[in-house]
């Protein structure tokens, strides 16, 4: 069992005629599953060509109702990509993957507006995507540094997201589902969200949160691992600041009237019951020890 996709889902490309799209679809097709599980694309401007194979349709909707499609996942440029998300939505699609960054806030407060009350779940956007090891990969990190397992990984940073299955593989321990949710202000699922589907899956013994500065979205996530999480969670927080004049991580990674720091979100945590390290080095070992 997985959360969200497994080797039967069927997934759109949405920008699969850029060259970033085509070059993780290729990526994609090659892992695992990845050439059943990748039907469709869409081009409204390219409709009947193909692209290795996979079909290009006009629309979302088109797509899904031709290739059964129940996932999308999207290169779009920025200045179209929400409006993508809404297609994606509007198509009634189960769950959409939105990789592109520096998608103008403006644009993602009127698609968030838009799904209320709709089905389709967002991941990102900005985000690496998310993979169920020897199964399928959707997005844009490496397959190969994955395997099987029963660890969950849950991450707003894609990096490390990245970092900790690296540990995790080195200490022999393969992960059932990964997701980078993102890092932008305006977004898809929390760590909240995403620990209530580990919570529930039968093949997920441990989770790995790891979470940034800004917002409370970990402390959210803590007070009901608290409360409800019946598997051990250990987490990591990303405090580093940028120096003066530099931008430096997610939009979202920005604290405000006090709020936010990683201090505060690491008090938050360990007070919930989550052993938390403050060096990224020791994601890996931390969580091995609490199995």
């Amino acid at each position: 069992m997985s959360i969200l996709i497994n080797r039967d889902s069927r997934v759109i490309t949405q920008g699969i005629t850029g060259k970033t799209g085509q070059f993780h679809t290729q990526l994609c097709r090659e892992y695992a599953n990845g050439r059943q599980c990748f039907v469709a694309g869409v081009n409204p401007k390219k409709p009947g060509e193909q692209f290795e194979g996979i079909p290009i349709f006009a629309t979302v909707k088109e797509a899904k109702q031709v290739t059964g499609a129940t996932v999308s996942v999207i290169y779009v440029p920025p200045p179209f990509a929400a409006a993508a998300i809404d297609e994606a939505v509007e198509a009634d699609l189960d769950l959409v993957i939105c990789i592109t960054e520096g998608i103008p806030v403006r644009d993602m407060l009127k698609t968030r507006y838009k799904m209320q009350g709709k089905k389709t779940l967002l991941i990102g956007p900005n985000c690496p995507g998310i993979i169920t090891p020897d199964e399928i990969k959707i997005g844009i990190m490496p397959g190969y540094i994955h395997k099987k397992g029963r660890i969950g990984v849950v991450s707003r940073s894609g990096t490390l997201t990245y970092e900790a299955v690296a540990q995790l593989m080195a200490l022999g321990l393969g992960q059932s589902t990964c997701i980078g949710i993102g890092g932008d202000p305006i977004n898809g699922l929390k760590h909240l969200d995403v620990m209530k589907l580990f919570n529930s899956d039968d093949e997920t013994d441990a989770v790995l949160m790891v979470g940034e500065i800004g917002g409370t979205d970990e402390e959210d996530c803590a007070r009901w691992v608290k409360d409800h999480m019946k598997k051990p969670v250990v987490g990591f927080i990303a405090g580093v600041t940028a120096p003066p004049g530099k931008r430096m991580g997610h939009a979202g990674a920005i604290i405000a009237g006090g709020k936010g720091t990683a201090q505060e979100k690491i008090e938050v945590m360990e007070a919930c019951g989550i052993r938390v390290t403050r060096n990224p080095a020791e994601m890996g070992k931390l969580l091995k020890s609490v199995l």
